[in-house]
């Protein structure tokens, strides 16, 4: 019997919404990772706190995990502005300490206000980001500065919903600077090499719930992915997803890692009517979901997914309800045949 995690020496893991929505583990989680074979690598677009911070705060929840296994954002802005800077050149920080002590790590002096000529700026999520600080940066990038963003997620996965990311603040310097930032994060390719040089391994699994971010940057390092539906992205962003966002497997959950994957399900029929995908048949749910997919992909602008049959109906409300922990019939499946590469 062949396990979706058979194929994999690495896990490269999303954390916010993969497995934990704010200060809380995603129920299952951690007993879905405890004791598997391959090594885990905990990739994160939130740049605002240091590697060791993460790393404790996994083990808090119940995920094993060191400093070294933690790859993020800030350290991957950091290294693409020592890469195009002198050593001691001036950043401006826009973002918390921890971005900041990132870049003094690879040689840059960090500072805070435009006042100091920085001949570039870095920014990445915080909390405590207002207009004072944007204002420092917009001076700075008006004045000729490089500007780097961490990342450019619009939201982030808290307890009580989704909440402006760092792609919000992104955009209003875009608007007052009319310049485009370098994306160190998910899914442009810097963070994702980051993460694969610090495995050691070029047959890992991306694993995550965005498909903007950690399954298109999957895509862009040419890396097998597995989206879980416990965050952002939902099952109608799965069904019109582009063609650079597609996963090469889907799940309701982490516990998928140990089990078959069915790359067909007989007992499930979908077919485009002209406006609608109609599904029919049984079995398991993701099985009914990517048969939708495949279809849905090979006809964009399709309108809805019609449930014929009593199973048909049940697999749909299943999706409904895919933010919620499901345990029955936990099955990883293909999510299509489709070439998504």
């Amino acid at each position: 019997m062949t396990l979706l995690r058979d194929a994999y020496d690495t896990l490269l893991l999303d954390l916010d919404g993969t497995l934990y929505k704010g200060p809380d583990a995603i129920p299952g989680a951690a007993q879905a990772l405890a004791s598997l074979p391959q090594r885990l690598i905990y990739v994160t677009n939130n740049a605002s706190r240091s590697p060791l911070d993460v790393a404790k705060h996994l083990d808090e929840l119940g995920f094993v995990a060191d400093e070294d296994a933690v790859v993020a954002s800030s350290q991957a802005a950091a290294r693409v502005l020592a890469e195009r800077l002198d050593a001691g050149s001036a950043v401006l920080v826009i973002g918390t300490d921890a971005l900041a002590a990132e870049i003094e790590l690879v040689g840059l002096r960090p500072v805070r206000t435009a006042d100091e000529k920085p001949v570039a700026v870095v920014q990445g999520h915080s909390t405590a980001t207002a207009w004072p600080n944007l204002a420092e940066a917009c001076l700075a990038i008006r004045a000729g500065a490089i500007w780097v963003a961490s990342n450019a997620d619009t939201t982030l996965p808290t307890e009580r919903g989704l909440a402006p990311g760092n792609g919000s603040m992104v955009a209003a310097l875009r608007a007052a600077t009319d310049q485009e930032p370098v994306i160190a994060g998910k899914p442009y390719v810097p963070i994702m090499e980051d993460a694969l040089r610090r495995s050691g391994s070029r047959v890992a699994l991306v694993i995550g719930d965005r498909m903007d971010t950690d399954i298109a940057g999957a895509n862009a390092v040419g890396l097998d992915s597995l989206l879980v539906l416990t965050g952002v992205s939902t099952v109608d962003n799965l069904l019109r997803a582009k063609p650079e966002q597609r996963p090469t497997f889907v799940s309701f959950a982490l516990d998928s890692l140990s089990s078959p994957v069915a790359s067909s399900d007989t007992e499930w029929r979908a077919e485009f009517d002209g406006t609608d995908i109609v599904l029919s048949g049984s079995g398991d749910p993701i099985s009914a979901l990517t048969a939708a997919a495949a279809v849905a992909w090979a006809n964009p602008g399709f309108g809805t997914v019609q449930a014929k049959g009593d199973a048909a109906g049940r697999a749909v409300r299943v999706w409904n309800e895919s933010f919620e922990r499901v345990t029955d019939g936990a099955v990883a499946s293909r999510a299509s045949r489709t070439e998504i590469r």
